[in-house]
């Protein structure tokens, strides 16, 4: 397919579509904290991730905001000052980062098996 036609794909992707775009390897440590083999996860707010690529490599930081309409993560305390002269948080495409640590949800507990056990009914 032509560059042009990806692109244009991808712009005009469906949003749960465009959700499988933010995904990011996970470390060895983490798959063997888990007992997964699954090589990359979906980011959520609250995930810990190391940098990979860029002039921040080799910095990790929580993930404070993801958007997923643009495929793109914004993480806790690393930003730039703007032109006026505010700090803004700089944006890194999840092909960048490596996931190092969970924010375990209630789903995610579920998915991985570390949902606490249930209650007996009474009788």
């Amino acid at each position: 397919m032509k560059r042009d036609t990806e692109r244009k794909n991808l712009y005009e992707a469906k949003l749960h579509e465009k959700k499988n775009l933010v995904h990011a390897h996970t470390s060895k440590e983490l798959r063997q904290k888990l007992g997964i083999k699954t090589r990359s996860l979906l980011l959520n707010k609250g995930d810990s991730v190391k940098i990979m690529r860029g002039s921040n490599r080799g910095k990790s930081a929580k993930i404070a905001k993801v958007n997923y309409n643009r495929a793109i993560v914004y993480l806790e305390g690393i930003s730039r000052k703007n032109a006026k002269g505010t700090e803004m948080l700089i944006a890194f495409q999840p092909s960048n980062l490596m996931l190092t640590d969970l924010n375990m949800t209630a789903d995610r507990k579920k998915v991985f098996g570390t949902a606490p056990a249930k209650a007996e009914p009474k009788v």
